[in-house]
């Protein structure tokens, strides 16, 4: 374990960089806003194209793969939204709260990190992880959100999904790479090389912004923070680990260690800001995204560490 805890220090500490300049006012919540910006939309998007284009469909797109991380998920989010029905919150808290125990910070926190720690050929799994978060989780908590609040699911609740699902960068990015990949031509080398040079600012930048980001969280309703971290932190990896190893046995090994690993990634930022954007819950939100960072500095190297036997 203190071989990969060693290999994720540097990661934390960009992190760690990033709250103290913006906890220190040096980088204004102006600053980090666009910085994420930067990175949302240019830096990691080059790197998920770039990752995407020297990829088959075939590297992507694994029913089985999606079928075990998604039975994995599944529990994870029932029991959360069992747990919230129990302490009687609403359909919309309960979904917000869900999605906190099932999507991690995949995207800035979890391709940059395992690409360096597990090798480029995570990038594959990692992609597949990404994208059904993005397509799946993204989408069910937009429905419940709305469709509780109107009492319905409308064609105009489904219009809100789809429109939210083609604007995103990294959905675009990975179906475009994906597009280019099917050509079997190679990147013109000024294009490759462009996307290299953008792509590498997308680690430094993301988790820069990450831990600015998390300089403007508080940590209200521990309780609440801790038990949503639990969820993230433990139960969905031991769950996805129980449907990948046992359940829905993935053949590729490696395969199965990257999704396990993916699972214990900290709360995503951008549960957030879908808390944020619909008025439901975003102080506990933020804190769960607080306490679930700090954490997973242990957490996440005893999982990769368990995976890997302590050398990736």
């Amino acid at each position: 374990m203190l071989a990969i805890f060693l290999k994720t220090v540097p990661f934390f500490a960009l992190i760690g960089l990033g709250y103290m300049a913006g906890r220190t006012r040096f980088f204004t919540p102006e600053a980090t806003a666009y910085l994420t910006k930067f990175v949302f939309y240019f830096a990691l998007s080059a790197m998920l194209f770039s990752f995407a284009a020297n990829l088959t469909l075939g590297d992507i797109l694994d029913w089985h793969f999606i079928g075990a991380y998604l039975w994995g998920c599944f529990i994870v989010y029932l029991i959360a939204t069992a747990v919230g029905l129990w302490r009687g919150l609403s359909v919309a808290e309960c979904a917000v709260e869900a999605q906190v125990a099932t999507i991690g910070n995949v995207g800035f926190l979890g391709i940059p990190m395992f690409v360096l720690i597990l090798g480029p050929e995570s990038a594959g799994p990692m992609l597949m992880v990404l994208a059904t978060d993005l397509i799946v989780f993204s989408s069910i908590i937009v429905i419940l959100i709305t469709g509780s609040r109107e009492g319905r699911v409308t064609l105009a609740t489904l219009r809100i999904v789809g429109l939210g699902l083609v604007r995103n960068p990294m959905i675009v990015s990975i179906s475009a790479g994906i597009a280019w990949s099917a050509t079997g031509r190679d990147l013109w080398q000024p294009v490759n090389e462009f996307l290299t040079i953008l792509g590498a600012a997308a680690t430094p930048g993301a988790l820069f912004a990450i831990g600015a980001s998390l300089a403007g969280k508080t940590a209200e309703r521990m309780a609440v923070a801790g038990w949503l971290s639990f969820c993230k932190l433990v139960l969905h990896p031991a769950a996805v680990a129980l449907s990948a190893l046992v359940i829905f046995p993935l053949e590729d090994s490696f395969a199965a260690t990257v999704m396990i690993s993916s699972a214990a990634m900290p709360v995503a930022g951008n549960v957030y800001m879908l808390a944020q954007h619909y008025g439901v819950a975003p102080q506990r939100v933020s804190a769960a995204i607080l306490v679930s960072t700090a954490v997973s500095i242990l957490t996440l190297s005893a999982v990769i560490a368990l995976l890997t036997g302590g050398s990736p």
